[in-house]
C-alpha cells in the first residue's frame, strides 16, 4: 500500500478575497507507517486530512491510494475527529458495531470484531453501556475502538486527544503506542503538540504556514513504549521546536499586523466621522 500525495493546492475563496491554505504539497505514506503531520495553527494539516479523507477537494493536484485517485470518502480510510461523535442512544457495543453493520458484515463477525477491539481499549466491561455514563477520554476508547474495527487501509486521526486533560491525554498516548505495535496500521495522525509526534511518529511532517507547505521532516527510529522523560526523546523535541519556532512566531506576527490594521482602519473610521460631525 502506498498513499501519494502530488502537488496539492487548496485555495478558499470568499466574496473579498481568496485564501491560500496548501502550497504543492507532496508526501508519500507506505503500509504500516505512523506519520504525524505537525505545525502552527492555519498551516493547512486538518485541510490536508480532509482531502485524504475525501471530505474536501484539492484545488490542484491529487491524491492516490495503491494507484488510484481519491475522489472522495471510502472504506479505506476511516477518520476520528477531536469529538467522539458517537451515538448516544447505542449502547457501547453497538457504537463499535455501527460501521459495520452499514457495510452488511453479518452480525456473529461483528460482534467478535467489536469486542475484539473493545478489549484492546480495554474496555469490554463496558460494552452494555450507554454513552452518557462514560467519561471523555472513555469516548474516545470507544472512538479508537470503533475505528479499528473497520479494518480500514489508513486510520487518519485530526487532533483526537486535544479536548481531553493531561493526565487522560497520556494514557491514550500510551494506549495508542500499544495498540499501533500490535496492529502496525497505517496512520495518519495531525496535531500541533511536538512531545505528541515525538512520542507518537515514525515519521514527522512539519508543516510551514502561509500558505501551508512541507518545512522538514523528521525519522525516528527509536523503540517503543516512549516516555517523554527518556533524554533522547528530550533533545528531539528541543530539535523540533527549534525548527518549528520560526513558523509560530511567523503566524503570531501576521495575526498582530492584522488586528493592528484592522485597528488602524477603524480608528480612521472614526476619525472621519467626527470631522463630519464638527463641520
Amino acid at each position: 500500500m502506498s498513499l501519494v500525495i502530488k502537488k496539492i493546492t487548496k485555495d478558499y475563496f470568499n466574496k473579498r478575497q481568496s485564501i491560500h491554505v496548501l502550497d504543492e504539497v507532496k508526501l508519500q505514506v507506505e503500509k504500516g507507517e505512523f506519520v504525524c503531520l505537525l505545525g502552527p495553527s492555519g498551516c493547512g494539516k486538518s485541510t490536508l486530512l480532509n482531502i485524504i479523507a475525501g471530505l474536501d477537494e484539492a484545488t490542484s493536484g491529487e491524491v492516490s491510494l495503491n494507484g488510484q485517485q481519491i475522489s472522495g470518502p471510502g472504506p479505506d480510510r476511516v477518520v476520528m475527529f477531536q469529538e467522539s461523535a458517537l451515538f448516544p442512544w447505542l449502547k457501547v457495543i453497538d457504537n463499535v458495531e455501527f460501521g459495520m453493520k452499514l457495510a452488511g458484515v453479518p452480525k456473529h463477525e461483528r460482534q467478535e470484531k467489536a469486542l475484539k477491539y473493545l478489549k484492546m481499549v480495554h474496555l469490554t466491561k463496558f460494552k452494555n453501556s450507554y454513552i452518557h455514563e462514560l467519561s471523555g477520554g472513555m469516548k474516545q476508547r470507544v472512538a479508537l475502538a470503533r475505528a479499528l474495527a473497520l479494518d480500514s487501509e489508513i486510520l487518519l486521526m485530526d487532533e483526537p486527544f486535544a479536548a481531553l486533560d493531561s493526565q487522560t491525554k497520556r494514557i491514550l498516548q500510551n494506549e495508542l503506542q500499544r495498540i499501533w505495535s500490535q496492529t502496525h496500521k497505517t496512520i495518519i495522525f495531525v496535531t500541533h503538540s511536538v512531545e505528541e509526534a515525538v512520542l507518537l511518529a515514525d515519521r514527522i511532517v512539519v508543516m510551514a504556514a502561509n500558505p501551508g507547505r512541507i518545512k522538514a521532516e523528521f525519522r525516528l527510529d527509536l523503540e517503543r513504549p516512549r516516555y517523554l522523560e527518556d533524554a533522547q526523546l528530550r533533545a528531539i523535541v528541543a530539535e523540533i521546536m527549534n525548527d518549528l519556532k520560526e513558523e509560530v512566531e511567523k503566524v503570531a506576527q501576521e495575526e498582530f499586523d492584522l488586528e493592528w490594521s484592522a485597528g488602524k482602519n477603524h480608528l480612521l473610521s472614526a476619525g472621519d466621522s467626527s470631522v463630519g460631525i464638527r463641520l
